[in-house]
């Protein structure tokens, strides 16, 4: 049944979390063993934090960006890439902020959350590269304004990129197989995409270590790595 599934489907989006990231060897931010666990997220990840303290927050963020440029594509993110040459038509949607899917060679990727690949300033709004910033001590860096260079992240208490969610949205609700792979399900709006695919009738596949949330909505539960799940299914 499954393969008929996958087979017969011409839109497809592959939605991704934390857990095809974290078989790169990066942690993930929820879960046992989660980054939340061990940092609180208000000392780390929301405005008021930057504001209060940059240093802190800047360094570690470059610590994340640093782990982030090491880690390399696993076999989970080059099997998503390939299945573009298979679809007329697909979409990677991700919570991932380390843009190892377009590493691996998927083209059309959505980043609900953003990307470390990319640093802001927070007076003027100027966008640049982060690995192109100058080195600070302590950081962030400083932009020509005077503003301090922020990640181009979402923080908590931030909405989501208006129209990369709008995007989304409609690339789930016109999906007709909508593959989940490696989230805990629990953050939103983003999870709320497997719920507009599921109602519109594509079929979901999800694929994780274990049950989540979304695991309700699944036609299919395959448990698993990403890494050795995702290539079979090609």
């Amino acid at each position: 049944m499954l393969r008929e599934t996958i087979v017969a489907a011409r839109r497809v989006v592959v939605f991704t979390g934390a857990g095809i990231s974290q078989e790169s060897g990066l942690g993930t931010f929820r879960g046992p063993g989660g980054l939340w666990e061990r940092f609180r997220p208000e000392d780390l990840a929301t405005p008021e934090a930057f504001a209060r303290d940059p240093a802190l927050v800047g360094r570690w963020y470059a610590e994340r960006f640093a782990a982030m440029r090491a880690a390399q594509p696993n076999a989970g993110h080059r099997a998503i890439a390939r299945w573009e040459a298979l679809f007329p038509s697909m979409v990677v949607v991700t919570q991932n902020i380390d843009r190892l899917h377009q590493r691996a060679g998927s083209r059309d990727v959505l980043e609900l959350h953003g990307t470390l690949w990319l640093s802001r300033c927070a007076r003027c709004g100027r966008q640049v590269p982060t690995d192109a910033l100058p080195p600070a001590d302590p950081p962030p860096p400083r932009c020509a304004c005077g503003g301090l260079f922020r990640p181009g992240v979402v923080w908590f208490g931030e909405p989501l990129p208006a129209a990369v969610f709008a995007r989304a949205e409609r690339e789930s609700a016109a999906a007709d197989l909508f593959v989940v792979v490696g989230t805990s399900g629990s953050v939103w709006p983003a999870a709320g995409l497997v719920e507009v695919a599921a109602r519109a009738g594509a079929a979901i596949v999800e694929v994780n270590r274990e049950a989540t949330p979304l695991s309700a909505l699944a036609t299919e539960s395959l448990r698993g790595a990403a890494g050795e799940i995702l290539p079979l299914l090609l």
